[in-house]
């Protein structure tokens, strides 16, 4: 009797064994699955966090991934009850039982967080937390770690050393997801950018402005083209990798006048574009009014021993006035940018307007025109500028 209940006793510890790892099996093909449905980060990453609180049955789950700028964790999924409380926290590296397991790299299990320092601590610093156990395992990539996961009101000190060693495989997939979405991120991002500025590709400008009217056709916005005058002379003078430093240089100078609301571009050659959102004519002439006269005052390349001055060739445009599609948009801000280099050049011309500045040189003083902007419905366009000089003959 006592060898043939042993051995049903056996044979029930087997069958559930078998039942549990067809359990962890299923699980893993759905969550390989939801590594190759998508590269959209937080969708992976939910996929595998309800597939991890269906198997545990944690009250609440929570991942949080490290800012390596910042040196602290964000919550990129929280879910829960009072989830909501955990959205918007960020924890410095080494702070309570995430920071510590992110700074360490190794796990955490508290199953009862009333006796745990760390938590006490943590949780009288974040009163209403309402966390009773909490399980935290770093997410490791190549790189280090990358983020931890949470467990939060599970029935932890029942888990087997099975169900820890399954936690952490989930964990590895977790960082396959996020190195999956940080390099289609970079590979978007290369995609984009012109290598030798840093600033967005034309490529991007022509996907930009299609945003910028299939979301907000009704808002008016401005184009601003700028050409810089004589670049080749410089080229030729001291070589292309001074023409390139050169080129990365203005484009810095383009990028912070512009500013992170209003994307900046390297049309081509040494053509830059800023694309100004919410700019009517008035406040699009206003910001290239900034970019003239900050190419003026400029003084470049000095760290290289040299000192170099260079103007540009300004030319805005705003819709819907001067263009209602794509290309002619770009077509009338273009237009305007080459009737300054085709005339004065180191100007800045506006669709409807013309030149903005009279006639200067280098060593000058520009006047700027009196009563430039038209009246409503009015239209300077053939407006003919002045001539500084024969220079516009010249090569760009």
């Amino acid at each position: 009797m006592i060898g043939r209940r042993t051995r049903r006793e056996r044979e029930r510890e087997l069958a559930l064994t078998h039942a549990l790892q067809q359990d962890y099996t299923r699980l893993f093909v759905d969550v390989a699955r939801a590594l190759t449905s998508t590269l959209q980060l937080e969708v992976v990453l939910t996929n595998i966090m309800e597939k991890m609180a269906q198997f545990f049955g944690n009250e609440r789950w929570s991942m949080m991934l490290v800012d390596k700028e910042k040196n602290d964790l964000y919550y990129v999924i929280a879910v829960g009850e009072d989830s909501k409380t955990l959205n918007g926290l960020r924890i410095p590296m080494g702070d309570g039982i995430a920071g510590w397991v992110a700074l360490t790299g190794n796990p955490m299990v508290v199953p009862d967080t009333t006796v745990e320092p760390k938590w006490i601590e943590f949780e009288r610093r974040h009163p209403g937390l309402s966390v009773r156990s909490i399980a935290c395992v770093p997410v490791r990539s190549a790189q280090g770690v990358v983020g931890v996961i949470q467990l939060l009101n599970s029935k932890i000190d029942l888990l087997s050393d099975t169900s820890i060693q399954f936690l952490r495989v989930l964990c590895d997939f977790s960082a396959i997801a996020v190195r999956n979405a940080a390099d289609m991120k970079r590979i978007h991002e290369l995609s984009i950018t012109d290598d030798c500025t840093g600033l967005f590709n034309a490529r991007h400008l022509y996907t930009r402005l299609d945003e910028q009217l299939q979301t907000v056709a009704d808002q008016p916005f401005s184009l601003l083209f700028m050409d810089m005058d004589h670049f080749k002379r410089i080229n030729d003078a001291h070589g292309h990798l001074v023409g390139s430093r050169l080129l990365a240089e203005v484009g810095a100078l383009v990028k912070s006048i512009a500013g992170e609301l209003n994307p900046s571009f390297r049309y081509g050659g040494d053509e830059f574009v800023i694309l100004l959102p919410n700019h009517d004519k008035d406040a699009g002439t206003a910001l290239a009014k900034q970019l003239f006269r900050a190419m003026r005052s400029a003084r470049f390349l000095q760290d290289a021993g040299l000192d170099i001055q260079v103007r540009g060739s300004l030319g805005l445009a705003s819709y819907p006035q001067d263009g209602n599609s794509i290309d002619s948009i770009i077509k009338s801000a273009d237009s305007m940018m080459y009737e300054v280099k085709g005339s004065t050049r180191d100007n800045l011309a506006v669709a409807g307007v013309g030149l903005l500045f009279a006639p200067g040189t280098i060593e000058g003083e520009l006047v700027e025109r009196p009563n430039l902007l038209p009246e409503s419905g009015a239209s300077n366009a053939g407006a003919q500028p002045q001539s500084l000089s024969n220079e516009h003959d010249e090569a760009a």
